[in-house]
C-alpha cells in the first residue's frame, strides 16, 4: 500500500486494499502467527500480537480465524517465517520499500524482482532508499471515527507527533517506540483503530505524472497480490485528476 492524493502515503487506490478478501486474510493471519511466535500468544501481554489482533478485528476477520492464527504458533508444524524488506525504484523515479514475511526468501525475491523489472522499476541494494524516508509508527482510523479536529485532540493528548486527515481517514503518527503506548491511549478515546503498524514515512514525495502513474500503479498492485508481501509504501503522490483518468 503505497500513495495517492495529498500525503495518501498509505493506500494506493480505495478499494484497492479489499480486492482480495481471502489474501488480506491470508497476510492478517500470517502477522498474527509470527507476533504471537515472537512474543506470548496472549494479546494483552504482547504489544505487538495486540496491534496484529485490532488490525485483523477492523478487516472483519472472524474470530475463529484470528485464534486459528495464533494457535498455529505453538504448533510444531509452523513454518518459519522471516521478515525481509526489499527497497527499490518505481517508474519516474519513485522510491519503493516492499516488506514481506516468507517462508522462502529464494521466491520472494525473486517474485519482487520480476514485478519491478516488468513495470518499469529496478531493485536495488538493501538501503538504496530507505534512508529519504523516516521509521515512525503510523495508526489509523476511517473518516468516520470523527472529524479532523477531534482526532487532532485526541492524538494529541495520546502522545502523538503529528495528525493528516482526509476524506477516507485519518492517519497518526508516533515516533517508532511510542506507537504501542500511543495505540492503546487512542483505542481508549476512540475505539479500535482501523491498522497500527510500523511505517516508512517519506521525507519528500514525488509528484507522479500521467505517463508514469499507471504503470507505478500495475507495479504496487502487482507486489501487492504477492501472497509474501505484507505492505509497499511509496515516496510518489498522484493527483486526484490523474487518479481519475486512470479509472
Amino acid at each position: 500500500m503505497a500513495g495517492h492524493s495529498k500525503f495518501k502515503n498509505i493506500m494506493h487506490r480505495k478499494g484497492a486494499q479489499d480486492k482480495k478478501r481471502s489474501s488480506m486474510f491470508s497476510k492478517l493471519s500470517r502477522e498474527i502467527t509470527v507476533a504471537a511466535k515472537m512474543g506470548m500468544p496472549d494479546p494483552d501481554m504482547n504489544p505487538r500480537l495486540r496491534l496484529a489482533v485490532n488490525a485483523a478485528k477492523a478487516q472483519s476477520m472472524p474470530k475463529d480465524n484470528i485464534q486459528r492464527a495464533i494457535d498455529k504458533a505453538s504448533g510444531g508444524d509452523m513454518e518459519n517465517y522471516e521478515e525481509v524488506r526489499y527497497e527499490g525504484y518505481g517508474p519516474g523515479g519513485v522510491a519503493i520499500i516492499v516488506e514481506a514475511l516468507t517462508d522462502n526468501r529464494n521466491r520472494t525475491a525473486t517474485n519482487v524482482r520480476t514485478a519491478f523489472s516488468k513495470n518499469g522499476g529496478n531493485l536495488g541494494a538493501s538501503g538504496a532508499v530507505s534512508h529519504g524516508f523516516d521509521r515512525m509508527g503510523l495508526i489509523t482510523y476511517p473518516a468516520s471515527a470523527g472529524d479532523a479536529d477531534a482526532i487532532f485532540e485526541a492524538a494529541l493528548e495520546a502522545g502523538a507527533d503529528d495528525v493528516s486527515s482526509n476524506e477516507d481517514e485519518h492517519e497518526i503518527w508516533t515516533a517508532m517506540d511510542a506507537l504501542h503506548e500511543v495505540a492503546k491511549a487512542l483505542e481508549a478515546s476512540l475505539g479500535p483503530a482501523e491498522g497500527a503498524k510500523l511505517a516508512w514515512k517519506p521525507q519528500t514525495t514525488v509528484e507522479v505524472d500521467e505517463a508514469n502513474a499507471a504503470t507505478l500503479m500495475k507495479l504496487v498492485d502487482t507486489l501487492e497480490d504477492d501472497d509474501d508481501v505484507q505492505t509497499v509504501w511509496g515516496n510518489y503522490e498522484v493527483s486526484d485528476a490523474v487518479m481519475e483518468k486512470l479509472g
